[in-house]
């Protein structure tokens, strides 16, 4: 049967996959956590669940793609914004289905693709997680304070645009300094970043690790909140525990 991923792209799949590899660490948590045992490969930043174990094939950005291709996969997971088209495309020439998920911009839209993945592309039935994940980050706060959100320093990196994590924020009450910016990732300088009437610098601890000792030093007349990482840039079954941490380490602030 052939489904079609979030491209468009057709993929290929002669029956219910059952050696997955996922070059996504959301989307491998994401996996494991609704079929434990399914996946036969991830990525060295796969970190979650923590009890995964299986063989590594490198990083995201660029995986060995030989060390996928070893591991007789029926199915890769990979995403258009973390993983190149140039592996795609040599995983698929070399024979092997792959469905690409797309970057997502709101929640809503993160969780709707994964259930397609998990549903049509693995033939799975819908896990627990999901429609509680839904049910945390339906509603939207009021917006009460405005944030620059750095994502990496030397050079400085923000949210910007149309991103996942902007969008967590807007539904904690916390609007983006960025939002409006032609880029998803600007890369202003930090004068920059310091002259917007942003109340708040969002620190959170990945990509980039900020600590308390690295980043808040850099917006001295902001208020810096540091926070999970994971949990706000990662779509998955982290959302049902996300909404209250995050909306804790905010409130210590707001």
């Amino acid at each position: 049967m052939v489904h079609f991923d979030d491209l468009g792209e057709p993929v290929p799949l002669t029956g219910t996959p059952s050696r997955v590899v996922s070059l996504v660490p959301s989307l491998t948590e994401a996996v494991e956590t609704s079929a434990p045992g399914l996946l036969i490969g991830a990525t060295d930043y796969c970190t979650h669940p923590p009890t995964l174990d299986v063989p590594r094939v490198g990083g995201s950005k660029y995986p060995t793609v030989d060390a996928v291709l070893d591991l007789r996969p029926d199915l890769v997971i990979a995403n258009s914004e973390e993983n190149r088209p140039e592996d795609v495309e040599r995983l698929r020439a070399d024979g092997v289905a792959v469905w690409v998920t797309r970057a997502a911009d709101t929640v809503p839209v993160g969780l709707a693709s994964i259930r397609r993945l998990l549903t049509q592309g693995l033939g799975l039935s819908e896990p627990d997680w999901l429609p509680a994940a839904e049910a945390a980050w339906h509603h939207v706060e009021p917006v009460r304070a405005t944030a620059v959100v750095p994502v990496w320093r030397k050079p400085w990196v923000v949210v910007g645009r149309d991103t996942f994590a902007g969008d967590m924020l807007l539904r904690l009450g916390v609007a983006n300094a960025y939002a409006n910016h032609a880029d998803r990732y600007p890369r202003p300088t930090l004068a920059e970043l310091n002259a917007t009437s942003a109340e708040l610098a969002v620190l959170p601890d990945e990509p980039y690790k900020f600590t308390a000792t690295d980043g808040p030093e850099a917006f001295p007349d902001k208020r810096s909140v540091l926070v999970n990482g994971r949990y706000l840039t990662w779509c998955g079954p982290s959302l049902v525990a996300a909404r209250e941490s995050l909306s804790a380490e905010i409130a210590k602030v707001c």
